[in-house]
């Protein structure tokens, strides 16, 4: 792979920061603006996949949605032949459903890496998020610690049930070949 020209890394630069831009502002369509024809976005750490413009679109409303008061601070880039990666910080009050949860009304402050690549007009080709879900979620109290106040007293409720449930769908053990059967 060859490094991209000065120029053509300006360009993508320029990108992904009116990308943020509009993301900051709540600018629905300005964020859309500047993905291209193909739009792909990736939210990593559920397993979501949104494909075409509509897909992407979605995503946006939703999170949007959820977090009417969404911040994303850049704290630092990364620059690639193919790509931009940032690390940034989401904060937002959790005031929409969001993944099938009612709102909470929580804050929200975790940190999230972004990879964006990009078509061949220099447009956002797909953005792929990675964050701490379990962070997420403990942050909006859907996620207790296992080892401070209240996650100790749902492990010590939920743990006789995991373990049923674990001892249920052991497979069946086998004799050993090296031992002779039981007698009967």
């Amino acid at each position: 792979m060859t490094a991209p020209e000065p120029a053509h890394l300006q360009r993508r630069l320029a990108v992904v920061d009116e990308h943020l831009a509009a993301e900051n502002r709540h600018d629905l369509e300005a964020v859309m603006a500047t993905f291209g024809d193909d739009a792909q976005f990736d939210d990593e750490p559920w397993g979501d996949r949104r494909r075409g413009r509509d897909g992407v679109r979605s995503y946006y409303v939703e999170i949007m949605s959820a977090l009417p008061d969404l911040v994303i601070d850049v704290k630092e880039r990364h620059l690639a032949a193919d790509s931009i990666i940032l690390e940034v910080a989401i904060r937002g009050t959790h005031l929409g459903p969001w993944r099938g949860l009612p709102a909470t009304g929580r804050y929200v402050d975790f940190p999230l890496c972004a990879v964006y690549s990009f078509d061949s007009a220099d447009r956002l080709l797909a953005e792929r998020v990675y964050y701490d879900r379990a962070a997420v979620l403990g942050q909006l109290g859907m996620f207790h610690e296992p080892l401070r106040g209240l996650g100790r007293i749902v492990t010590a409720l939920s743990h006789p049930v995991t373990l049923a449930r674990a001892y249920l769908r052991r497979p069946a053990r086998k004799p050993s070949a090296s031992l002779p059967p039981r007698a009967a």
